[in-house]
């Protein structure tokens, strides 16, 4: 079994911001395969889950409803529970270091300053999880080399619906052959 997670904030506030991008994908690839989220699993698990066949691998998605910097408490939980180990999880998730539009597939590693991937870090006591970055790009510079725009601002910033659907469009195809290619792997 595997453990598919995105990672991203909870509520309505956070739904549409770069933080989420991982969140918008997976919600796409789970409503392709005909699966729903439980939101009844957030008390056990604090996050919800969805279970069922994602490319012919049993799965269990996982959304952790804990906001990001504390996402590796719910990951743990859900792990521990299916008896998931490490090697066997798929973490999708914003990268501000890839240009946007991009996607990167990673086996462990750092944390490279992403409060979720540091979270999952410390609670699970492992690096070893596969990543699927997704390319959200920096915030636009001044003239003088400065940044614009905070980062965390930039992340968390309201992105128009239509930019989503766009951004989902585009990078859904690559980020299902990721997971095809890091499942392979794992045979």
């Amino acid at each position: 079994m595997k453990l598919l997670i995105a990672l991203g904030n909870p509520g309505q506030r956070y739904e549409n911001t770069w933080h989420n991008a991982g969140f918008w994908v997976l919600n796409e690839i789970a409503r392709e395969a005909g699966l729903t989220w439980n939101a009844g699993t957030v008390d056990k698990f604090l996050g919800e889950i969805s279970k069922g066949q994602i490319f012919e691998e049993a799965c269990i998605l996982l959304k952790p409803m804990t906001f990001m910097n504390l996402s590796g408490r719910s990951v743990l939980k859900v792990a521990q529970f299916y008896k998931i180990p490490s090697l066997d999880w798929i973490v999708i998730h914003d990268d501000i270091d890839l240009p946007a539009g991009k996607v990167k597939g990673r086996a462990g590693g750092g944390h490279g300053g992403h409060n979720g991937i540091r979270s999952m870090m410390e609670e699970s006591g492992q690096d070893n999880f596969q990543r699927v970055k997704l390319g959200v790009g920096r915030p636009a510079k001044l003239e003088d080399g400065r940044s614009a725009m905070d980062v965390a601002d930039y992340l968390l910033r309201p992105v128009p619906g239509n930019e989503v659907a766009d951004f989902v469009k585009a990078l859904k195809p690559e980020v299902e052959s990721r997971i095809k290619d890091m499942f392979k792997q794992r045979k």
